[in-house]
């Protein structure tokens, strides 16, 4: 394409009189010739453009994907492409979920028609749920939706099955994992907490329509609790707290109407932990926090005491949400602490 625009044609140089035809004009003849306007023709322009050359892009242009995926076109996505920015998507923009969840499934069922493929599915759901801790809470939904509108069913299990069989790949190697190496517990920590978030979102609906949660869930996160405590390194018992936070109260629920007494047990174990471990003094803390947390009925309230205002006499969780103030000089402070408003009022009286 240079050649066409860096030299012209050669139909289009400019056409010079030979040098004697000027000679031979007398000079009055001359000046009367210059001194009348003279009319050019421009010569006409040959293109060497074809008309099916290839479409031209600037050099800077660059597109991840062309306007039409039509078959062979080799910036068409794959199905990990499609469904990892999707992921990705959900992961800068979660508000999005609601609006763009239905479309994303419908063109899932147009795609995802083999066993392989929904295996690839639940892999790359699963590792972005435990490789991005902002994700679990998104992943645990994304998968209760798709668990309900993938039509695909292979003999080798639908897609909640072929999750939790996944989920269970880790489950069996958590006495490992929990005392594993830093990194090996990471991951450890991320699976917990997943599970913590798919026991509460996972929906499994009877065939009377009633919609309940997988107990085989609550029994695997028991175990994991288990794992953790045995194990009572910082990081361990970190992750613990986080999901007796995040699942605490509706383990407590279900135990309850079974007639089991597993989180008395958990309460119990924590507090050996305190007393016996060799754990952070700010990790004791946090347990003990926990501990108090649970003897306020996980921070709900009943309807029978709402009347009533919380006061730190009657709420033992009545500190346990407050914001945490500083000093000039660094220290952290919270109402909860001595003399708290006393120094707030002196600073106000002093300005």
């Amino acid at each position: 394409m240079s050649d066409g625009f860096d030299r012209a044609p050669e139909q289009t140089r400019p056409l010079r009189a030979p040098p004697s035809s000027q000679d031979n004009i007398p000079q009055q003849n001359l000046e009367s010739a210059m001194a009348k306007p003279q009319v050019v023709v421009a010569p006409v322009l040959m293109s060497k453009l074809s008309v099916n050359a290839p479409e031209f892009y600037p050099s800077s242009y660059s597109s991840n994907y062309t306007e039409s995926y039509e078959d062979g076109c080799e910036d068409y996505p794959t199905l990990s492409e499609y469904v990892q920015d999707f992921l990705n998507h959900l992961t800068e923009q979660p508000g999005s979920f609601e609006t763009e969840i239905e479309q994303f499934a419908e063109t899932l069922n147009g795609w995802v028609t083999t066993d392989d493929a929904l295996q690839e599915l639940v892999e790359l759901i699963y590792q972005q749920a435990t490789s991005i801790p902002n994700f679990s809470y998104m992943g645990s939904r994304l998968c209760n939706y798709l668990s309900h509108h993938l039509t695909i069913s292979p003999q080798s299990g639908n897609f909640r099955q072929l999750l939790l069989q996944r989920c269970r790949t880790e489950y069996e190697v958590k006495d490992q994992a929990a005392k594993g190496d830093e990194v090996t517990r990471k991951r450890f920590h991320a699976f917990v907490l997943f599970l913590g978030e798919l026991y509460l979102n996972l929906e499994i609906k009877g065939t009377n329509g009633q919609v309940t949660r997988a107990d085989i869930l609550q029994v695997g996160l028991r175990e994991l609790l288990n794992a953790l405590f045995s194990n009572p390194m910082d990081d361990n018992l970190i992750c613990a707290v986080k999901l007796l936070k995040l699942t605490g109260s509706v383990l407590e629920d279900a135990w309850k109407e079974k007639g089991k007494t597993d989180m008395e047990e958990i309460i119990q174990r924590i507090e050996n932990v305190v007393l016996d471990a060799n754990c952070s003094r700010d990790v004791k803390q946090m347990l003990l926090k926990l501990v108090e947390l649970r003897s306020s009925n996980w921070g709900r309230v009943h309807a029978t005491s709402t009347y009533r205002e919380a006061t730190p006499e009657n709420d033992p969780n009545y500190f346990m949400n407050e914001p945490t103030f500083y000093t000039s000089d660094g220290v952290p402070f919270t109402a909860a602490d001595p003399d708290t408003w006393m120094i707030l009022m002196m600073r106000w009286t002093q300005r």
